[in-house]
Order: C-alpha cells, then structure tokens, then sequence
C-alpha cells in the first residue's frame, strides 16, 4: 500500500516536470521567432538607411560613386556580426543619369577641326613634297647652313664652303658655277655676311633649275601618243611607266603599254602586274625576242585600237655597251616606221642614288638618243638628290617628273620653284657664340 502511493507521487512528479519543460520549451521557441522577426526589421532598416544615404551623397559628392555609410542601431536581441566592407556602389538615378550621357556623346558626330586648321590641297602637296627631299635636304644644303650659321664669315669659311661644294654629288662643273656666284655677285661685306651668301646660293639654284623646267606634256596632240622610256637596269623604269599609266587612265586616257625589255622576264611581267591596275592593255612578246617588233605591234595596235597613250618600255642593258645604244636607235627608227613623227617624247629614267653616275649616264644617253625629257627617281632615299643640279646644268633637257616616294601621287610633275623651295626649305640659325 506505502509501495503504490509513493508510486502515485512518483508519476504525479514527472508529469508536472514534463509540463514544466514543455512551457520553457515552448516559451523558449516564441522567443527566437520574435528574436529573427526583430532581426529582419532590423536588416530592412538598414537597407533603406544605405539607399537614402547613397542618395544624398550622390547628389552632395562630384564624384560619380561613393562608398555607403554603415547605419549604427542598436537593440537589445542578438547582435549582429560586423559585416564585411560594401563594395563602391552606382546609386540608381546617378547610374540613370551617367548612360543617358553617354548615350548622347555616342550620337553626337566628332568635332570637326576649324577651317583654318584644315592644309589646303597646295600646302598638302608642298609639306608632301618637303617630307620626300627630307634626306636630299640632308646632304650638301644641311652641310651649306651649318657652315653659315655662323654671325660673320671668313676666309677659312669660304675655303669650306669651296669644299662643300666641290665634295657634293652637283657636279664640279655646277659646283664651280654655284661659287662663282657667290663670289662675283657679292661685295667683300657681303661675302662676310651670312644671310648674303645663303640667298645667292639659293637665287644660282632657283636659276640653274629653271633652265630644265618646262611646260608639261600635251598628251592629247597626237593620238596614239607614243612615249619611249630608256635607261639603265635598276633605275625604275618600269615603275615609273606603271605609275604614268595610272596617272593617265585616271585622267580618262586609254593607255596601251609596251613590253620592249625583253631580255629580262621580270621586267614583263612587273608590267601586266602594272597594267592590270591601272587599266592599261599590255602588248608582249616572247621571252629574248627583238624589242622592236614589240614597240612596232604594240603602236600599231594602238593606232587601230584607237587609244590615246602608247608608252613603250625599253631593256636597259649597261649604258657603256654600245649594243645597247645601237638597239635604241633602231627602236626610233621602227617607231616612226610604226607610225610617223613617232615616238613624240623620248624620256630618259635615272637613279638620283647613283650620284655623279647618273649625270655620265645622261650624257651618254643623249649621244645615242634625242631625249626630250628627264625622270629623277627615289629622291625620297638619298642624300645625293642634289645631282638633279648637275644634270639639268650639264644636259639643259627638261626634267618631266620626279619620284619621292613608294605611291602613284608620288611621282610628280618637276615645279623648279616648289623644289628649291622645298630644298632650302630653312635658312641656317646664326651661331650665338
């Protein structure tokens, strides 16, 4: 009986600690729910604090981005940890406002430069020329305004200037003539000036080019046009008649070119290339095959054809072999059998990178040949450019074209005065010492 009603209080007990633990318990789990409830208020809070703190900043900072600030709260529930640094955030109306700039910068068109800044087409064509006798420019003229930088000059400067003169690639014929100017133009005071003998030596240039400057060719008084070109291997021949030939198909002329160095392969073949971009036919023959009959056909074909321009390419065998002058005279004589009066322009093609060589090729070339006109090439690549002086002294023939680069612009029509312009382009700065 004792035994049963401890056994009653005994299951009384653990009932009511059961109870116990099930109100603490559920207690307990309200507690956390209300604790995370408080929290996400509290994160909500937050956000919105940062977004209008992100705001304000925006519109107050100059700077496009700035870091939002941490809004301090307290509370009494679980704290919560220190979150790492935000990132540099864009506020929306800011984001907003920075696209739709940029958006009308990528519509608006680029500022155009004001008129002028704009180079004519003649001061294009003056600097392009400039740019090409740069290393021409280089030679005895730069050697010219060193030695008269000087504030007064001497004896000993004169002597250098003879030296000068007589050491470039002119000629000694053209170098005499140039100071020979300068001492029997000038009075002793102006010998010892500076500026004196720069513009004597530039008026004595100017003068001796003038004598090869000519009005430029008609090629529209004769039709076909015929147009021998001569000269030795290696001087740019066939270059020059590709460039020519653009220049004239661009015109509106229809151009057949003639193949007449037949002793060299490549030489044929540089031509088609040439005359398929310029739009010019291409009369050939076989390979070693008597240049003349190529020049007579391809005339001859001209005239039937109806062109305006027959530009006849010519072997150009070493200038000391008398074979090669006794070819080219019987090339003048087929032409004319070919069509009469013809050729009506005989151009001689030389290397300005040879030197004094091309001046005794020039005068070689006019034994042998009635030359009406002369073509310097790859100025643009030498300091020797000044022996355009001494073949226009020497040979008095008109220079038709020079070529001061790589493009079809760049072989252009000989100007005496842009040239000389071009050559003393600056005159030398005076020594202050």
């Amino acid at each position: 009986m004792i035994i049963g009603t401890e056994l009653v209080y005994f299951l009384v007990a653990v009932l009511v600690l059961g109870g116990v633990l099930f109100a603490i318990r559920r207690a307990s789990a309200r507690q956390l729910r209300g604790t995370e409830a408080s929290q996400r208020r509290l994160e909500a809070s937050e956000d919105k604090d940062e977004d209008e703190d992100g705001q304000e900043a925006a519109q107050k900072a100059p700077s496009r981005q700035r870091r939002a600030r941490p809004t301090a709260t307290k509370t009494k529930a679980k704290s919560k940890p220190k979150a790492a640094p935000e990132p540099e955030i864009e506020p929306k109306k800011q984001a907003k406002k920075q696209a739709k700039k940029r958006a009308r910068t990528d519509d608006e068109p680029e500022i155009q430069p004001e008129p002028e800044d704009i180079a004519t087409p003649d001061e294009q064509d003056a600097a392009a020329l400039r740019d090409g006798l740069a290393k021409t420019r280089g030679g005895f003229v730069s050697r010219l305004g060193r030695l008269l930088s000087k504030k007064r000059i001497d004896g000993d400067v004169l002597d250098e200037l003879e030296e000068v003169l007589f050491g470039a690639d002119i000629g000694p014929k053209t170098a005499e003539k140039l100071f020979g100017a300068v001492k029997g133009a000038l009075t002793r005071d102006q010998l010892s000036d500076p500026d004196a003998v720069w513009s004597t030596l530039r008026a004595e240039t100017a003068r001796i080019l003038e004598e090869c400057s000519a009005s430029q060719v008609d090629f529209a008084r004769e039709k076909p046009f015929v147009l021998l070109t001569i000269g030795v291997n290696g001087v740019g021949k066939t270059t020059t008649i590709g460039k020519l030939a653009a220049k004239l198909t661009g015109a509106g002329n229809r151009v057949l070119l003639a193949a007449g160095d037949t002793f060299r392969a490549a030489a044929v073949e540089q031509l088609q290339i040439w005359g398929e971009r310029s739009g010019a036919e291409v009369v050939c023959g076989k390979s070693g095959s008597d240049p003349s009959s190529v020049i007579f056909d391809a005339i001859r074909r001209g005239s039937e054809a109806g062109v305006d321009v027959v530009i006849a390419d010519t072997a150009g065998r070493l200038h000391t072999k008398a074979e090669l002058m006794d070819e080219l005279k019987k090339v003048g004589r087929v032409a004319d059998k070919a069509l009469a009066g013809a050729p009506h322009e005989t151009w001689l093609v030389l290397d300005a990178t040879t030197g004094q060589n091309a001046i005794q090729q020039a005068i070689l070339f006019k034994e042998a040949m009635s030359i009406t006109g002369i073509v310097l090439t790859k100025l643009d690549g030498t300091a020797k450019g000044g022996v355009i002086l001494g073949i226009c002294d020497e040979l008095k023939v008109p220079v038709r074209f020079i070529g001061i680069g790589e493009k079809v612009e760049d072989l252009r029509p000989f100007d005496a005065a842009a040239f000389v312009d071009a050559l003393y382009e600056q005159a030398p700065a005076k020594d202050a010492a």
